[in-house]
């Protein structure tokens, strides 16, 4: 539609709306607003705790055992729940906390004009057919179609991932288009670099491009590799062990046992086998993960998320803003003497100038309309070629910020139709003339070039040549030329320019961030695929992504293209390019769900508006958290407040770092209930009384055990991490190497702490003495096995001792407390036990330390088949 028609479409004239009118319309379209997402209340983050499978098994045995008055046992897994809902609690509320203390507000105010006049008010009260006012250093209030424009130029990145503004008019199209063609549209959201505007107000709140992505990502998040493979492993565990419990007492009914001595039996087998402290090493494991990650600048924000980027396979990185810097740069200068600067290396060394290079940089800086301001967060504000060149004269000293202020005699802003600008500033007793722009278009206007301190004859092939080699490599190239005029007749325009000397080409890009290329060559050796899924130009997005080391055996894969291809095509040629470029958000949203679909844990990272429903739907979600908008943050499980995509792969190595730690621990865990159960059981079959009492297995699962396998969630990784591929999705926690570790040094414990009790009743000892001799046998079994869990390759006696310092105390101050349990009157009598001898402690230790044994057997095994 045309303006008119527009405005005829909403009933609107050019006066603008009637008090009356705003009124009745915000009654019908409510607040220009998007819905605020409320954090979940306190009660329901504490419930979220308790929604594992055995944390309901750990209630059911707490409800079991408060039947039966057992009210130790009772206190000591009711400690263990409420320490692990309060670990998970906190977390959660705090990185929740965290995100939303990076927020800002979206909307501020606007200029709209009602009832023939002008006034500032607060952008949530616009209505659908308000005529606004928009300038540079604006945020577009609500969108909006343009109706009288003046050189407005408007930074859509956050929608479209174009590192450029957008030069915008109030024609008509002649067909409809995506966002980033969208030449007579103003959406809100986004920024105002330069010229002015009026526009009518066509979409408001919820009912914005912005509104409808952010309703869009609204709701639960499904859940993540981690929680599906700790959900599965916790129904195993619990199924096993209460069916083998069950089997075991039946059968001891059936041998003769009293029903009451079965039960007992039963509760005490599926006492031994649950891993009571598995909960709580989960949620310590990932907390320190958290930790690790906080301190290199990732807020996460849902505890399993910490793992997800450990196991990450692809990863989809928008470009703009988190591969690049978002801000047009100069990076080289080439002059007429066939000279090519490095320009940031140039700024960064303070080496000196020709006299050609301070030529082409000065002009570029005085025909400008950028604006100074030292005041400001970014000093230079304005169009975004005028910024990057202003800032290239500054870094080099070829101008001077009092210089910049200057305002010229004349000037003739950039206007597309005539592709250059120029200004005239009296220098000394001359006046001279700046000219920049297109180089076809300035070459016209040339007669001479200037090489070093002489002028030769124009070369225009020459020129040519050295356009093309910069734009081959991306850069988006401005030529410079100057000459001396007399003084300009006042407020006279600018005549067209003649007889310039051309002093160069200046080649600018938004360039990749310090560090990208090598983040990117490190998660190559992790295994995973890098992506850049960006709505830039595929030329654009196609040279940065040979700067990066993206390079593919195919071409970009475009929006256009993807239309075209089936979900079976889409997957091959995502496996054949590593750009994709002109996609909307829902192209992006579609390559996230296709990859999933084909087994991989797909990561997206972006700062956009445009890029949040494919971080909702992602495996996990990082978003930018300095740069970022509000919407993207809010739908992504993982911050970084750095806005560097090198932060992500020091949080793939801590992602991995926290799997293997609970990986270990869970090893460790399982091999002591596997053995503790092993012992129950074999034990049930004989004239012996029960072998461990229910109280006694809860006292060193969750209080001996338990600290040193807590301990083992600070394990600082076994430094290979990023030279490891992604486990494969089909392997569990364990995998099967660990599952056949488990299993062979369980039966090894059993069999051990069944020879010392058995040997008890050989001596004629009484029955706690001979519970007490096989509960310690058990704890040494544990004591060494723990060191056994740091690695799972390498030997236990390649590693520091104290390269964990947490886990060595915990395992002496472990002893200390059996120890204490055994000499201490009141818990000996609580728990059933009696002291020890030297003598007795040393057997125990003995017998224990065979542990160390198997295991650096079966590792040198592994080892040595590779």
């Amino acid at each position: 539609m045309t303006p008119a028609k527009t405005r005829a479409a909403l009933d609107v004239t050019k006066d603008g709306l009637s008090a009356a009118e705003v009124d009745a319309r915000l009654e019908r379209f409510g607040p220009n607003e998007l819905e605020a997402t409320e954090p979940d209340s306190w009660i329901v983050v504490l419930l979220r705790q308790f929604r594992s499978p055995m944390v309901l098994f750990l209630l059911i045995a707490a409800v079991i055992t408060a039947l039966q008055r057992e009210w130790f046992d009772t206190a000591v897994i009711a400690l263990t729940l409420l320490l692990n809902a309060s670990i998970g609690f906190w977390q959660e509320r705090k990185s929740d906390s965290d995100v939303r203390a990076l927020q800002q507000l979206t909307l501020t105010e606007a200029t709209v004009v009602r009832d023939g006049t002008a006034h500032r008010i607060p952008a949530s009260g616009l209505v659908p057919g308000d005529t606004i006012r928009l300038e540079s250093g604006d945020q577009v209030p609500a969108d909006a179609r343009l109706d009288e424009v003046n050189g407005l130029q408007i930074d859509e990145s956050m929608l479209t991932g174009e590192a450029l503004p957008t030069l915008k008019s109030a024609d008509p199209l002649d067909e409809a288009t995506v966002i980033g063609d969208r030449e007579n549209m103003a959406f809100s959201g986004t920024l105002v670099v330069s010229g002015r505007a009026s526009a009518i107000v066509v979409d408001t709140g919820t009912n914005t491009e912005i509104g409808e992505i952010a309703e869009s990502v609204q709701g639960e998040s499904g859940k993540t590799p981690l929680q599906h493979l700790t959900d599965r492993l916790e129904k195993f565990i619990a199924v096993a062990v209460v069916g083998m419990a069950l089997l075991i007492s039946v059968a001891a009914v059936f041998i003769g046992a009293p029903l009451s001595e079965a039960f007992r039996t039963m509760v005490a087998l599926i006492v031994s086998a649950l891993p009571e402290a598995l909960p709580i090493v989960l949620t310590v494991a990932l907390g320190v993960g958290v930790s690790r990650m906080a301190k290199h600048h990732a807020v996460v924000r849902r505890l399993p998320s910490v793992e997800t980027l450990g196991s990450t396979t692809v990863i989809g990185s928008d470009k703009t803003g988190t591969l690049t810097i978002n801000r047009m740069t100069v990076e080289q200068l080439w002059t007429p003497d066939g000279e090519t600067l490095d320009v940031l290396a140039a700024a960064d060394d303070g080496r000196d100038l020709d006299r050609g290079q301070i030529a082409s940089l000065r002009t570029g800086s005085r025909t400008n309309e950028s604006v100074h301001r030292p005041d400001h967060e970014v000093e230079l504000l304005g169009d975004a070629v005028d910024v990057a060149m202003a800032a290239a004269a500054l870094s080099t000293g070829a101008t001077t910020a009092e210089e910049l202020a200057e305002r010229p005699v004349a000037d003739m802003p950039y206007e597309p139709e005539h592709a250059y600008s120029q200004s005239v500033y009296r220098e000394g007793n001359r006046y001279i003339l700046h000219v920049k722009g297109a180089p076809d278009t300035i070459l016209r206007f040339c007669h001479d070039m200037a090489a070093g301190n002489e002028r030769v004859a124009l070369d225009p092939k020459k020129v040519r040549d050295a356009n093309l080699a910069m734009a081959r490599n991306g850069l988006r190239v401005i030529a410079t030329a100057t000459a001396e005029v007399p003084e300009p007749a006042q407020d006279a325009p600018l005549p067209t320019p003649r007889g310039l000397t051309f002093t160069g080409l200046q080649g600018m890009m938004d360039p990749p961030r310090p560090g990208v290329a090598q983040a990117i060559a490190d998660c190559k050796s992790a295994g995973i695929h890098v992506m850049m899924i960006t709505g830039d130009h595929p030329a654009t997005a196609e040279s940065i992504g040979k700067r990066l080391g993206l390079e593919g055996g195919a071409p970009p894969l475009t929006g256009a293209e993807m239309a075209e291809l089936d979900d079976f095509d889409l997957i091959d040629r995502l496996h054949e390019t590593s750009v994709a470029a002109r996609m909307s958000p829902q192209d992006k949203l579609r390559i996230v769900r296709v990859l999933q679909s084909d087994d991989e844990i797909v990561a997206v990272t972006g700062d956009g508006v445009n890029d949040a429903p494919a971080l909702k739907a992602a495996s996990i979600g990082v978003a930018m958290g300095a740069s970022g908008t509000d919407v993207a943050r809010e739908a992504a499980d993982v911050v970084l407040t750095d806005d560097n995509f090198v932060t992500i792969v020091e949080a793939v190595k801590q992602g991995r770092v926290t799997f293997s730690s609970i990986r270990k621990a869970t090893y460790f865990l399982l091999a002591n209930g596997l053995a503790a159960l092993l012992a129950v059981a074999v034990n049930t079959f004989t004239d012996l009384p029960l072998i461990f009492l229910p109280a006694t297995l809860i006292f060193m699962n969750v209080v001996t055990n338990g600290v040193q396998d807590i301990a083992l969630a600070f394990e600082p990784g076994e430094g290979d991490e990023l030279k490891q591929k992604p486990r494969p999705q089909s392997e569990g926690i364990l995998g099967t190497t660990m599952w056949l570790r488990t299993v062979i040094t369980g039966i090894w414990m059993a069999a051990g702490t069944l020879v010392v009790y058995h040997g008890a009743f050989a001596m004629n000892l009484s029955v706690d003495h001979a519970r007490t001799l096989a509960l310690i046998t058990m704890v040494m079994f544990n004591f060494f096995n723990v060191f056994n869990a740091r690695a799972e390759r390498r030997s236990v006696f390649s590693l520091n001792p104290l390269g964990n310092p947490l886990l060595f105390f915990s395992a002496i101050v472990a002893l200390l407390l059996q120890w204490g349990a055994t000499v201490w009157p009141v818990s000996a009598n609580l728990i059933g036990l009696e002291p020890l001898s030297a003598a007795e402690w040393l057997m125990c230790t003995l017998v224990g330390a065979t542990v160390m044994v198997i295991v650096e057997l079966e590792k040198l095994v592994r080892r040595l088949r590779g």
